[in-house]
């Protein structure tokens, strides 16, 4: 078993149950760029790509949208992302986008930004949808997740559900970037082996399917478009 990982930055209270077999991975693909994050890189990448399965549904999995979000600001392009309560029956306390369980019949739009007008008083009036991240299955909570990608012109007011939501994060894809944000690790043994993304921000860790949907939005935002390994 590898020495505990080396965190740059805090990265919180974030509990992470890495198993006894991992590694290290690689530096991000971002960190050769010399470029900013670009948020019209990424939309025009959805409005002309056509989303794979990452990690493929499997038969149990139940459809889910998330919303992910984004606005221009002055330090340049934000990413909203809320922390989860500790009451709620799976990903306790965890960084994610607002989202959750389609609707019959429901669309991932619909319900992407249905689920973030109940989670944080989004007003979907606000809301320009422009695609779709890669799709993705989590084993946890049993879901096949399509990331809608939305932009807002300005930060609307939000309110958090108290059942659902314990605070409300905008974080800036230049801070995401930063060197001392990102890790990359290896999880199991080959080949079962995977990869998961870490973005440590100094009181919070993204990880997980969130990680994965915020690593593709990166390598888009910086005009990464080709191939790259299915992970989760």
């Amino acid at each position: 078993m590898p020495d505990a990982p080396v965190r740059l930055r805090s990265g919180g209270q974030q509990f992470i149950p890495r198993p006894e077999a991992w590694r290290l991975g690689d530096a991000p693909p971002w960190a050769q760029s010399s470029s900013a994050p670009h948020a019209g890189l990424l939309v025009d990448a959805v409005r002309s790509m056509a989303p794979r399965d990452v990690a493929p549904p499997f038969p149990e999995a139940r459809n889910a949208a998330v919303l992910v979000l984004l606005h221009e600001a002055d330090i340049g392009p934000e990413l909203l992302f809320t922390r989860r309560t500790m009451n709620l029956r799976s990903h306790r306390g965890e960084i994610s986008f607002p989202g959750g369980r389609m609707d019959a019949g429901e669309t991932p739009v619909a319900a992407a930004l249905r689920e973030a007008f109940e989670e944080v008083a989004l007003d979907p009036s606000l809301v320009t949808v422009h695609g779709e991240l890669d799709h993705l299955s989590t084993v946890v909570s049993q879901s096949y997740i399509v990331p809608v990608v939305a932009t807002v012109d300005e930060r609307p007011p939000l309110t958090p559900h108290d059942r659902e939501v314990d605070r409300i994060l905008w974080v800036s894809l230049a801070e995401l970037a930063r060197p001392d944000t990102f890790r990359e690790e290896w999880w199991g043994t080959p080949p079962l082996d995977r990869r998961v993304f870490f973005f440590e921000l100094d009181d919070e860790t993204i990880w997980g399917a969130t990680g994965r949907m915020v690593y593709q939005t990166l390598r888009l935002t910086h005009g990464l478009t080709g191939p790259e390994p299915a992970a989760v």
